[in-house]
């Protein structure tokens, strides 16, 4: 049997998963993530989990046809709410929106704090979701970035510290690090992209730069009362937008 090929996104996702003992991946569609972990030796079992029978299905489908039944369960499940504590070492939980993300792991905090890691790819309000998972005593350890079909896909892999663990930090004086991560430009645009000076960030930064240039001078032409407020929004996303590239050029001071 060939191995599974991922899409350049899943491929991302699986990497930031590393080694582990058991995977539950969460929403798991046609169940690629656990088949391409086991496959690969990355885990030694996993558990293909979602919300309806449908994409379960297609799952048990894949799973059998690389004979991996005995590796990969397929489960039934509303989010993490059919998994145990420290039943999984990883949970992924990818391809969906942000808010449903924080739903999911406000749910099912028991198993999700519990993990060794998560490895997280909200679609959507990524911002608010990275905020979120500081509020809620997660580190985000490592983040990733990758472009397909002319989309940005950005990841993360997060560990649960504890409720006060941000407090924690602040008051040991090591302030340069909850700063960071407090940050408004951080959380908008990932502190360890930042960091690492990503160059899939610094792509999606200049092609958004562009993009609302171009919006902010077609709305300039057309200067009428009623987009006043618009052009002003879209001033303050390029101002922040030219903070993160700040960082690409090595000014890491006002972040």
């Amino acid at each position: 049997m060939h191995m599974l090929q991922l899409s350049k996104r899943l491929q991302a996702v699986a990497e930031l998963v590393g080694e582990c003992s058991v995977a539950a991946d969460v929403g798991t569609d046609h169940g690629y993530i656990p088949v391409y972990l086991v496959a690969a030796g990355k885990a030694q079992r996993a558990i293909a989990m979602d919300i309806r029978e449908g994409p379960l299905s297609q799952a048990r489908e894949h799973i059998l046809q690389y004979g991996l039944e005995q590796a990969i369960e397929a489960r039934l499940s509303d989010g993490c709410l059919g998994l145990k504590p420290r039943e999984a070492d990883v949970i992924v939980i990818a391809g969906m929106g942000g808010a449903l993300m924080q739903r999911i792991l406000m749910q099912g905090e028991e198993a999700a704090a519990a993990a060794e890691k998560l490895v997280l790819q909200p679609q959507s309000e990524i911002a608010s979701f990275r905020e979120f998972l500081l509020r809620q005593g997660y580190q985000i350890t490592a983040e990733d970035m990758v472009r397909e079909d002319g989309k940005y896909y950005p990841m993360m892999a997060a560990k649960f510290l504890g409720k006060d663990a941000y407090g924690t930090v602040r008051n040991a004086g090591k302030e340069d690090i909850a700063d960071l991560f407090e940050s408004r430009i951080a959380c908008k645009f990932g502190p360890l992209l930042l960091e690492q000076r990503h160059p899939v960030l610094k792509q999606y930064l200049l092609s958004q730069q562009k993009q609302k240039q171009k919006i902010q001078k077609n709305l300039k032409a057309n200067a009428r009362q009623n987009v006043a407020a618009r052009t002003e929004e879209l001033s303050r996303e390029l101002m922040d937008i030219e903070r993160a590239l700040e960082f690409f050029a090595g000014k890491e001071s006002g972040l």
